[in-house]
């Protein structure tokens, strides 16, 4: 559960309680393919080891730009479900301050009833794909703070 000291960013929030109605985990991994292929494609060229994501099974990409002090995240994966995660991370995040990004437990994910259909490996990877994602806005406060 989210504390409610700090509740879910509102996009985050809606693709929570979008999860939150699919009952069965067939639903929810169909509802996270359904993600996979909104994603925006992701130009070769920002496939590069900086913006990998370490402690994957699969191959995942993460970019981070900030504009007028919200972060734009872009990402990719070669794994279906995988991209899916990546998907609703970027959804669910993106716009947001480099602060209000650093509030965000990845706890949700058990809210969303995914955390039980999903295999340790991609359990860690969605972990490590939203670490690499919270580091990068770290980095975007820090660099602005200073």
């Amino acid at each position: 559960m989210s504390s409610a000291a700090t509740p879910l960013p509102p996009n985050l929030d809606r693709i929570v309680q979008r999860f939150k109605r699919r009952s069965n985990p067939k639903q929810r991994y169909e509802q996270l393919l359904w993600y996979a292929k909104k994603l925006q494609e992701m130009p070769q060229e920002f496939k590069t080891p900086e913006n990998k994501v370490n402690g994957c099974v699969s191959q995942v990409y993460i970019t981070a730009d900030l504009e007028d002090g919200k972060i734009l995240y872009k990402g990719d994966s070669d794994a279906q479900l995988v991209k899916g995660l990546v998907a609703l991370l970027i959804e669910g995040l993106n716009g947001l301050t480099p602060e209000e990004i650093l509030q965000v437990t990845p706890d949700f994910i058990e809210e969303t009833g995914l955390k039980v259909s999903l295999t340790p490996s991609r359990a860690n990877g969605f972990y490590n794909i939203f670490q690499t994602m919270k580091k990068k806005a770290l980095g975007f406060k820090i660099a602005t703070s200073s």
